[in-house]
This record gives structure tokens, C-alpha cells and sequence, in this order.
């Protein structure tokens, strides 16, 4: 992924591996099937819904699984997944009131698009009930 600066891959890297550790340290059966979801479908989507802009970062990736944590307590509804997210909501919940910010100069569409992609994701593994 291309970043803008130093600031930008440090304010990317971060909370991916915030994310990632505790989507691989509590969800392991399920881990690399969402982490590599989220980032390709957020990416296809950008990539064909996107407008001409240069899409840049790892933003999309950070939504996805932050919404993907957020998300997969409230669908699974057990304390522990409750817990987990509850925990992911008081740390970036307020990527909830960014993902409509409609900035032209970021790629709202990467934000949008992979808030879809992590509750999307989120509902399939519990409809589908692979969630270990």
C-alpha cells in the first residue's frame, strides 16, 4: 500500500495491528479468512465504485475489521463478543461518525466501503455459523 507520509503509515499501522491482534488473538479458526476478506473486498469495491481519486492507505483495512469487531458481538450476542466489542467501540467508535464524512479530499469512499465489507462480514459468519 502507498501512504502519503511518515504520519500516514504510522497513523495506519497502528491501529491495524490493534485490530489485527485481536481479531487473530480471540477469533484464530476465523482470522485469515476475514483479515484477507476485508481487505480485498474493500479494495474491489474502492476500486470499482471509487471515484478518479488516488485511494491511498490502509484506512479501508481499518474500518473493515474495526466494523467487523464492532459488529460480530452485536450479531453473535455472547458476553464475550459483546465484551470484545463493546472494548473495540470505546476505542474507535468514533469511526462510526467518520464513515459519512464525505471530506473530498480522503477517500471516504475506502471508510464507507469497509464499514460494508466488516459488518457484511460480520453477519455472514454468524448466519453461516462458522464463528469459533
Amino acid at each position: 500500500m502507498v501512504h502519503g507520509n511518515l504520519n500516514h503509515i504510522s497513523s495506519n499501522s497502528v491501529p491495524v495491528l490493534f485490530l489485527g491482534t485481536i481479531l487473530y488473538f480471540f477469533y484464530p479458526n476465523i482470522a485469515n479468512r476475514i483479515f484477507l476478506q476485508c481487505y480485498f473486498f474493500t479494495n474491489i469495491l474502492v476500486w470499482f465504485f471509487g471515484r478518479n481519486f488516488l485511494h491511498i492507505g490502509a484506512s479501508g483495512l481499518i474500518y473493515a475489521l474495526a466494523f467487523f469487531l464492532i459488529s460480530i458481538g452485536f450479531f453473535e450476542g455472547k458476553f464475550r463478543t459483546l465484551i470484545i466489542s463493546i472494548a473495540v467501540l470505546a476505542v474507535y467508535g468514533s469511526l462510526v461518525y467518520t464513515v459519512f464524512d464525505f471530506n473530498q479530499a480522503v477517500s471516504w469512499e475506502s471508510h464507507l466501503f469497509g464499514a460494508l465489507v466488516g459488518v457484511t462480514s460480520a453477519y455472514s459468519i454468524k448466519k453461516y455459523g462458522h464463528l469459533a
